[in-house]
């Protein structure tokens, strides 16, 4: 049975400032190949969400309510809750996840 992905509204931000990112500082069509290849993210999560891991952060913390796939260098991080799969970010795996992390999933 698959699972619906639901992107949050940080999630989809997250992508669209990635896309837009994306398409003004790399080649043409760069932009395109990185979203459509995300969207296989979420496809992919629709068949299998508990393939991802845990990501370390949370994991150092002992939280283990979230998931993640990559899709170099960006992660995707979510959360499965029943026969849903809910997308809470897409980001650059460079910036200060520490703080990221704390910001969008802890203090919510």
């Amino acid at each position: 049975m698959p699972f619906t992905v639901f992107l949050t509204a940080d999630a989809a931000r997250d992508l669209e400032e990635l896309y837009y990112y994306i398409s003004m500082h790399d080649a043409p069509g760069k932009a395109d190949y990185v979203l459509e290849r995300i969207e296989k993210v979420f496809h992919s999560l629709s068949e299998s969400p508990e393939r991802g891991s845990y990501p370390k952060e949370l994991l150092a913390l002992g939280i283990r309510d979230y998931r993640e796939v990559f899709f170099k260098p960006y992660r995707v991080i979510y959360r499965v809750i029943g026969s849903k799969v809910h997308v809470l970010l897409i980001v650059d795996g460079h910036r200060d996840m520490q703080v990221l992390l704390q910001r969008r999933l802890l203090d919510a």
